[in-house]
């Protein structure tokens, strides 16, 4: 029975997928003139330029360090208070409330004793171009990240497919590990620590990488030289046969 089971679920992977998509995925292109650095998913820009370039590329490829740690370590305060201490952000909103209205509060009685008036008394007001800047930036990096994903599954390059696919598997794993604020801080900080990396270690990276394919192309041409040509071969004759 399981191997019954085994035999159509081979039959049915060496149907399913085109020979030739598969071939170019895993062989070298013998035509080539000379050969080309591997880059990670066929990249031929700048890390820089691949992160939309600006500010935001400059903050997470650590341009300006005081800027980047900064940011860095404001998100860690962020979940350590959130994460370890266990606070709530209604109860942190409120004390942050009453702790602007003390002081506002002791500023108006101070200002009675030193004949100040109470348009001197500061007030915290908050830009509305502020939050439209970030409206603005949070749906521009949505769209473009759904744009990216529609891309990768309306392009016929299997190999930057399956990266990406195996990428968000891997992020629904981690997904169910922790809450989502810790999968919100681990991004942050894999945003703020791998592109950096990657960019001083690239072609240390792209070698491992380009490593890592070549055993995946050894394994595949095993299993076509084992079993898939051996099944595609042997139903081709009983097709003849009938």
């Amino acid at each position: 029975m399981a191997e019954n089971i085994l035999n159509n679920f081979v039959e049915s992977f060496a149907e399913s997928i085109p020979k030739q998509t598969v071939a170019a995925l895993f062989q070298e292109n013998p035509n080539s003139a000379a050969p080309q650095p591997n880059r990670l998913l066929k990249r031929q820009k700048t890390v820089h330029h691949v992160l939309g370039g600006g500010k935001s590329a400059d903050v997470l490829l650590w341009r300006n360090k005081k800027i980047s740690g900064s940011v860095l370590a404001g998100a860690t305060a962020i979940w350590v208070l959130f994460e370890w201490l266990n606070y709530h952000f209604l109860t942190l909103l409120f004390i942050a409330l009453v702790l602007v209205m003390l002081a506002q509060f002791v500023w108006a009685s101070v200002s009675g004793f030193f004949s100040w008036s109470s348009s001197e008394v500061p007030r915290l007001k908050i830009p509305e171009e502020l939050f439209v800047n970030i409206g603005m930036v949070v749906g521009s990096e949505v769209n473009r990240a759904l744009g990216f994903l529609q891309d990768v599954a309306s392009r016929k390059d299997l190999k930057q497919f399956l990266v990406v696919v195996a990428s968000l598997w891997a992020a629904a794993i981690i997904g169910s590990w922790c809450n989502f604020l810790t999968v919100l801080y681990v991004g942050f900080v894999a945003m703020h620590t791998l592109p950096v990396l990657y960019e001083q270690y690239e072609d240390q990276v792209d070698s491992f990488v380009s490593q890592l394919l070549g055993q995946f192309r050894n394994h595949y041409q095993k299993l076509d030289a084992g079993i898939i040509s051996k099944i595609a071969k042997a139903k081709l004759n009983a097709k003849k046969h009938e």
